[in-house]
């Protein structure tokens, strides 16, 4: 019975061992979110992605993400927007809150690529998340593609009700490398 286990455990750590590592391109990533404001939709960019990236298409069980961003670097093209958004608490008060992070539980196929199931923190509130995306490889690199939605109530985010949208799309574009 302990050679039956010792060859499972054995069996599950070389195939965590498999997935591959890749290094994001962080000055090409593309994190960029729009929501419904009360003169149409704003959009907006984060910049300076740091992640740890484990993946592999023929191991999802191997394959992890590991993601933060640096809350301050939000620029939505308006300079008094961004203060607003950088420094009121009823937005994302970036002196309070330096970090959204993601961190996923598993990955799994999906019907149009894969998901990154785990947990989302923005504003101190961690939320259960899916984030659908592709990946296509490229020579030694590739990129990773997808876009999912929050509800921005649900991290604190703006007044309850107000004039801005309830919904709110982030969409990645992240190029890597081996």
């Amino acid at each position: 019975m302990k050679v039956r286990q010792l060859i499972m455990q054995s069996m599950i750590i070389a195939g965590l061992s498999f997935a591959s590592t890749w290094n994001v391109d962080s000055a090409n990533a593309k994190v960029a979110f729009t929501v419904k404001g009360p003169f149409g939709t704003v959009k907006g960019t984060f910049t300076g992605l740091k992640a740890a990236i484990q993946f592999d298409d023929k191991n999802l069980a191997g394959s992890s993400v590991k993601a933060s961003i640096d809350a301050g670097t939000v620029s939505t093209g308006v300079g008094l927007r961004n203060h607003h958004l950088k420094s009121e608490e009823q937005w994302l008060n970036t002196g309070k809150y330096p970090q959204i992070t993601f961190q996923s539980k598993k990955i799994e196929k999906a019907a149009n690529g894969f998901k990154a199931i785990g947990d989302l923190t923005l504003k101190g509130v961690t939320k259960p998340v899916e984030i659908p995306f592709t990946f296509t490889p490229n020579g030694g690199g590739g990129e990773f593609k997808g876009q999912f939605t929050i509800k921005r109530e649900d991290y604190n985010v703006g007044k309850a009700g107000g004039s801005t949208g309830d919904m709110i799309t982030i969409t990645l574009e992240i190029p890597v490398k081996k």
